[in-house]
């Protein structure tokens, strides 16, 4: 699923809702997901799952085209845990 699926599936959900209103709606709501994250705040979508800033240690890796070992710096990284609901589809 792309976002242009999203948006299709909110204008077609939502009765009298055009295209350009759920495109600017779905935009809206990645922008306030981005913003938070880049605060650090953690995004707890309930029955679907949590995003959270975490540090990410510094380590070695290997360039595949070489074998050259590779130094990894520290740094953070985006980490997303599904909810309940989430884990239990079938």
């Amino acid at each position: 699923m792309i976002k242009l699926d999203i948006v299709n599936e909110v204008a077609n959900t939502i009765p009298n809702l055009t295209k350009v209103k759920a495109e600017k709606a779905v935009d809206t709501i990645f922008d306030m997901m981005k913003g938070a994250l880049k605060k650090e705040d953690r995004i707890e979508l309930r029955g679907f799952g949590v995003f959270q800033i975490k540090p990410r240690k510094k380590g070695i890796g290997r360039n595949p085209r070489t074998g050259k070992e590779v130094r990894i710096p520290p740094g953070k990284t985006i980490r997303f845990k599904p909810g309940k609901n989430l884990t239990n589809i079938k």
